[in-house]
């Protein structure tokens, strides 16, 4: 069974899988827009990221940005720009 390009791809969680753990990290569903998913995977292949790390990418950003005092640990897995 093909799948169509137009939907999003369900995570391990999605097909009863085990899901991949992160250690440290909070996992939680969330559903998006069909044509948002396109965006950040788009995005996220540009920038060479995953869609994951781009989505905690974009958070950080937008809490940065209204101020919110956060960790500016870079994720697991991802370096810090020098």
């Amino acid at each position: 069974m093909s799948q169509n390009a137009s939907q999003p791809r369900l995570s391990a969680a999605g097909c009863g899988a085990k899901p991949m753990a992160s250690p440290g990290k909070k996992s939680f569903l969330l559903r998006l827009d069909p044509v948002l998913w396109q965006q950040l995977e788009r995005l996220a292949g540009v920038e060479l990221r995953s869609v994951n790390a781009q989505i905690e990418y974009l958070l950080r950003e937008a809490l940065r940005r209204r101020g919110a005092g956060i960790d500016e640990t870079p994720p697991q897995g991802h370096k810090a720009k020098t």
